[in-house]
Parts: C-alpha cells; structure tokens; sequence
C-alpha cells in the first residue's frame, strides 16, 4: 500500500477535502480562524504539503459543519 502524499488515494482525499469547503461556502481565511490557524496552514493542508492525521480532519469536519462520518461517506464515494 503506497503511503505517500503523493499517491492517487491522497490526491482523491485532497480533493474531497477542498470540495467540501467550498461547498460549505468556508473560505480558507475563515476555515484557518475557525481553527484557530493562520490561512497558509489551510492551504499547506489542502495542497498535501503537511500531512492531516484523522484528528485534524475531525476538527476540520467540524469547522465545516459536516460530520467525519458524512465526509468519509463522500471521500469513498469518490475513491471508487
């Protein structure tokens, strides 16, 4: 199993991730203050330059308000 940032199945996850934002009408500017983070953090973590753990993506989740489980649901949608 490739575990890269670079692999398809993280490119797939990077997409959702920033799809969902969007969707959510969050910018990055207001997803990094929901955070508590600075705007290049959102970025570097939508880029696949910094690595998110599921903890990160669950506080992610939340600032979006969307559900970890709903956000899964999507990314394997999208992974098939």
């Amino acid at each position: 199993m490739q575990k890269s940032i670079s692999s398809r199945n993280y490119a797939h996850f990077l997409a959702c991730l920033r799809e969902a934002r969007e969707k959510s009408g969050v910018t990055q500017e207001e997803m990094a203050a929901r955070l508590g983070e600075t705007q290049s953090f959102v970025s570097k973590c939508e880029r696949g330059e910094r690595r998110m753990d599921i903890v990160e993506l669950r506080e992610f989740c939340k600032a979006m308000g969307l559900t970890l489980e709903k956000f899964v649901k999507q990314l394997e949608r999208a992974m098939r």
